[in-house]
């Protein structure tokens, strides 16, 4: 992924994610549970872009673009899943942040607003995550850290995929308007703590380290 491309996902997002939250993604005993909602976010990601295509039959570009994202993000969750079996993590059931509620809280029922404020919650999700993933990269050891990497360029596609056919659907001034409502939701999510670390979680409730020790202690093995 360029870096003018991060650049811009950077600007997109009204926060960076929380030092706290890295650190914490990092710890050893996380692992697990990162990978596990990692691999709960890709189903997620192509289920929405299904349910978009089901519903929406008349938008050939959206159309065009959502069975391409939703192949891509099936191809990711076959990735994780098969790093968790050579690690020997099992596929358990856990429970879902609250940031993608978060968001879709704020969607309004009627069309075509319902449509428009969908787009731009994908658009700040595969925003958020290729912000996350470029954060957590240089940290973890190098098997996940090449992996994290090799989805920007994809996450970073969704994003622009999404906020291209936001303004398709409701134009520059209307978009703005609703970028800033999700704007402020958005950053409340991710820097309100949580008691539960997830991929999408805020800010963790404590914090054992500083992200400088993680730093001085190099990749995580």
């Amino acid at each position: 992924m360029a870096v003018s491309a991060l650049d811009e996902i950077q600007a997109f997002l009204p926060c960076p994610t929380p030092d706290s939250w890295v650190e914490e993604a990092v710890k050893p005993e996380n692992q697990a549970v990162l990978l596990i909602d990692h691999a709960n976010c890709e189903k997620k990601a192509a289920s929405t872009a299904l349910n978009l295509i089901y519903r929406y039959i008349d938008h050939f570009e959206l159309l065009n673009k959502m069975s391409r994202l939703a192949r891509e993000e099936m191809r990711h969750f076959e990735q994780v899943i098969a790093i968790m079996q050579k690690r020997g993590i099992p596929y358990s059931n856990i429970s879902a942040s609250r940031y993608a509620a978060g968001l879709r809280q704020r969607v309004r029922t009627h069309e075509p607003a319902k449509l428009l404020d969908t787009l731009i919650v994908g658009a700040f999700i595969e925003a958020r995550s290729c912000e996350r993933f470029a954060r957590l990269a240089p940290f973890l050891d190098p098997e996940l850290k090449n992996f994290y990497q090799s989805l920007l360029t994809s996450e970073g596609r969704h994003y622009r995929d999404y906020l291209d056919l936001a303004l398709q659907a409701g134009g520059a001034k209307e978009v703005n308007e609703r970028l800033a409502v999700f704007r402020r939701e958005e950053r409340s999510l991710v820097e309100t703590p949580d008691a539960e670390f997830r991929f999408h979680s805020g800010a963790p409730v404590t914090s054992d380290r500083g992200l400088s020790e993680v730093v001085s202690m190099g990749t995580l093995a």
